[in-house]
């Protein structure tokens, strides 16, 4: 079993994807980390250099190598992996793959984000009092590919351990 966390950046899903890993005794794999790895550039200096366009077709492509060359994974996507390309339709797809997203609320998004601002290349240049909005409007832009998930958690007001056990709860 492949399982693919999905969400907004700042959604926690690294964080969550080490711990159910760690949990169900599955390999990890952070999209981002596997990316930088490959190419030998970060992400913020690919999106730099080569563009978002670029990133989006290497990032569909790490997605559908990983989920055809591994098995008993947890792969933590970035936030608009599910969105470019065929990407979403490919995972909900994939026989071996169980999606999850990770819905956190606006006001946690914000909070977590601005600590991580320099981190982030889409909200690297955005005022702090900028950055609800343009969650709002990038999570409104996203729902119609994160709703496809099999399973959703609402992270809010849950430690990582919690969301972890609601999640291993629904899996087979």
């Amino acid at each position: 079993m492949i399982v693919v966390l999905l969400g907004y950046m700042g959604s926690g899903k690294s964080t969550i994807g080490r711990l159910l890993a760690s949990q169900r005794d599955l390999k990890f794999q952070d999209l981002d980390d596997y990316i930088q790895h490959s190419q030998k550039s970060s992400v913020s200096n690919i999106f730099k250099t080569k563009g978002e366009i670029y990133f989006r077709r290497i990032e569909a492509n790490a997605v559908k190598y990983l989920c055809s060359n591994q098995t008993n994974l947890v792969l933590a996507l970035g936030g608009g992996t599910p969105c470019y390309s065929d990407t979403m339709s490919y995972l909900v797809n994939h026989p071996n793959v169980v999606t999850v997203m990770l819905k956190t609320s606006i006001l946690n998004l914000t909070k977590r984000l601005i600590n991580e601002k320099s981190e982030r290349p889409l909200i690297s240049n955005l005022k702090n009092d900028e950055i609800p909005e343009f969650i709002a409007k990038h999570l409104f832009e996203r729902s119609a590919y994160y709703n496809q998930a099999k399973i959703s958690v609402f992270t809010d007001n849950m430690s990582p351990q919690e969301v972890v056990d609601s999640i291993s709860s629904e899996l087979v």
